[in-house]
C-alpha cells in the first residue's frame, strides 16, 4: 500500500490560479455530468450510518475487519495511481478511507477520483489499519450526498479574514474545527444553566419581545412598526418587567434565557442582539442570589467548560469559590482614591473626575458622571471573580433602598476580567417609590426612559413579595469562561456592518 502522506498536488484546487466562478463552473458541469451518467449527487434523501467518522479509531479493536458504514465531508485526498484516500469528517470527527479501482471497479474509482475537497459521501467497508498505523476503511462502495459548488479555503491556511469568518459561519466552522467546538461549548453552557436552575426549582417561561413601553433598562431600543395596530413597537431591552408580574401573580422562581436587543454599537465585548438570562426568586435577598450566582458560574467552570483556571488574553482568572467581595464604596476608595462621603454632588464628581483625567460630558447628570467614575477607573482593576456591591439608587431605579444607608440600595455586579458578568437587585417592591422614581426618570429623560409602564405599576400595587433578581449576559459568561477575547467567536451569526 502507497504512503498515507498528502501530496501537495493532491488536490486541483491548490493551483490557485483559477478565479472562484471558473471553479463554481467546473463543478456544475461535474453535476451535469453525474446526472447524465443517471448519478445525481443530490438524489440521495437519507444515509443510514452504523458509526459516526470519529468513533472508528477509538472502537478498532472491536471493529477491526468489520463492515461499517460512514458519511462526511471530504476534508482531504490523496491518489496514488489506482488506488488513494480521502478524509471525511463528520460531527464526531474523522475516519480515513481508503479506495481502491481494484476492489471498486472502474467507473466507481472514477467518480472517486473526480471528487471535490468539501463534497459529502457516505461510504461503506472494512476496518483496518494502514502500514504506517492508521486506522482506515477500504471502500466496497460509497454514494455521493452532495455536490460542493463553491471552493473551500486553502486547506493550510484556513479563512483567516476575520470579516469573512463572521460573515460565512458555516464555512468557518468547516475549516476551523477550533470554531465548531466553541459554539458547542456555548450549547453546552446553556443547557447547563438550564439544568442548574430546572434543579433548583425553577420554572422556564417564555415572555413577549414585542413591547409597547421599552423598559426594565438603561439602552437604545430598536423600534419596529405594528401594521394592523398602527402604532410603534420596541423589541425589548430587558426581560425583567415581565418576570416580575408572574413573581406577583404567584409564580415564586421564574427564569427565561432569551433574545435581547438594543441599538448600541459594536465591539469585542457588545453585540446589539444578545442572549440574555434573568431569573427571579420570591422571599430572597441579593446576598440568596450572590450565593446562587456563584454556585452557577462554578457550575459551569465544572461542567461546561472542564476547569475552574481560565487564560484569558494575559490574564489567568481562577474561579474557586468563595470569590472575592467590596462595597462599591470600597471599590472606589480603593482603585479612584475618593469614596461616596466626598461625591455627594455632581460639582464633587465633575472635581474628582478632573483629577483622575476621566471625562465627563456637560449635559450628564449625577448618576451617569458617578458610573463613568467607576467604568474607568475601577473597573478595569476587577480581573479576579469579584462582587461589588451596595450601589447607589441613581445607578439602580429597579433596587430597593438599604435602610439607615441614605442613597444606597441592594444591588450587586459580578466583575471578572475587568467586565460586568452579572446583576442582580433586591428588587424594589413599594408601588409607590417605584412609580416615584419611575417619573423621576421620564421626566429627566434618565436611563432611556420614554414614558411610565402604568401596567407594571399597576401589578407592583397588587403587591410583589421580597424578590431577588439577577440578569446574566450569556455570550460575555460563555466569552471569558471560554477564555476567548471577543464576544462574536462565541455568537453563531454576529451582527456585522453591511458592505
Amino acid at each position: 500500500m502507497d504512503s498515507d502522506e498528502p501530496r501537495a498536488d493532491a488536490d486541483p484546487d491548490a493551483a490557485g490560479e483559477i478565479r472562484q466562478e471558473d471553479y463554481r463552473q467546473t463543478r456544475i458541469h461535474k453535476v451535469m455530468q453525474l446526472r447524465d451518467a443517471g448519478a445525481d449527487p443530490y438524489r440521495e434523501v437519507r444515509y443510514d450510518r452504523t458509526h459516526g467518522a470519529g468513533e472508528i479509531a477509538p472502537l478498532f479493536t472491536q471493529l477491526e475487519g468489520q463492515r461499517v458504514r460512514v458519511a462526511g465531508r471530504v476534508m482531504a485526498k490523496r491518489l496514488h495511481g489506482k488506488a488513494g484516500f480521502a478524509d471525511v469528517r463528520d460531527e464526531s470527527g474523522r475516519v480515513q478511507l481508503y479506495f481502491k479501482e481494484e476492489a471498486l471497479g472502474a467507473e466507481s474509482y472514477h467518480r472517486y477520483r473526480e471528487l471535490d475537497l468539501g463534497d459529502i459521501i457516505g461510504a461503506e467497508g472494512t476496518v483496518f489499519r494502514t502500514r504506517t498505523g492508521e486506522v482506515s476503511v477500504q471502500v466496497a462502495e460509497w454514494v455521493m450526498l452532495a455536490k460542493i459548488l463553491q471552493t473551500m479555503p486553502d486547506k493550510w491556511h484556513g479563512l483567516a479574514d476575520v470579516d469573512q469568518r463572521y460573515r460565512q459561519r458555516y464555512v468557518d466552522m468547516l475549516v476551523n474545527p477550533e470554531v465548531f467546538d466553541r459554539l458547542r461549548q456555548r450549547s453546552a453552557a446553556v443547557s447547563e444553566t438550564r439544568r442548574f436552575l430546572d434543579g433548583r426549582g425553577f420554572i422556564e417561561v417564555e415572555t413577549p419581545v414585542l413591547h409597547a413601553i421599552c423598559g426594565g433598562a438603561a439602552a437604545e431600543p430598536f423600534v419596529t412598526h405594528w401594521n394592523v395596530l398602527k402604532a410603534d413597537y420596541y423589541l425589548r431591552i430587558a426581560i425583567e418587567l415581565h418576570l416580575k408580574r408572574l413573581i406577583v401573580g404567584g409564580m415564586e422562581k421564574v427564569y427565561e434565557i432569551g433574545r435581547v436587543f438594543r441599538n448600541e454599537g459594536l465591539s469585542p465585548r457588545h453585540n446589539p442582539e444578545f442572549t440574555m438570562l434573568e431569573l427571579y426568586w420570591a422571599y430572597v435577598d441579593y446576598t440568596d442570589i450572590m450565593q446562587l450566582t456563584e454556585d452557577l458560574v462554578v457550575h459551569l467552570c465544572d461542567t461546561a467548560f472542564g476547569g475552574r483556571s481560565v487564560r484569558y488574553g494575559a490574564m489567568e482568572l481562577d474561579f474557586t469559590p468563595p470569590f472575592a467581595r467590596l462595597s462599591f464604596d470600597e471599590a472606589l476608595l480603593k482603585y479612584a482614591g475618593v469614596g461616596l462621603a466626598r461625591l455627594g454632588t455632581l460639582e464633587d464628581i465633575e472635581r474628582e473626575a478632573r483629577r483622575l483625567g476621566v471625562h465627563i460630558a456637560p449635559d450628564w447628570g449625577y448618576a451617569k458622571a458617578l458610573d463613568e467614575v467607576f467604568k474607568e477607573k475601577v473597573e478595569p482593576n476587577l480581573i479576579q471573580p469579584v462582587f461589588i456591591y451596595d450601589y447607589p439608587i441613581g445607578l439602580s431605579p429597579l433596587a430597593k433602598s438599604i435602610p439607615g444607608q441614605p442613597g444606597l440600595c441592594y444591588r450587586f455586579e459580578l466583575f471578572t476580567a475587568g467586565m460586568e458578568l452579572a446583576n442582580s437587585f433586591s428588587e424594589l417592591n413599594d408601588p409607590l417609590e417605584q412609580r416615584s422614581r419611575m417619573e423621576r426618570q421620564v421626566a429627566e429623560h434618565a436611563e432611556g426612559a420614554r414614558e411610565l409602564d402604568e401596567d407594571f405599576l399597576t401589578a407592583l400595587e397588587y403587591g410583589m413579595a421580597p424578590t431577588g433578581g439577577l440578569g446574566i449576559g450569556m455570550d460575555r459568561l460563555v466569552m471569558v469562561l471560554g477564555g476567548t477575547p471577543a464576544i462574536r467567536e462565541v455568537i453563531y451569526f454576529p451582527q456585522l456592518r453591511q458592505k
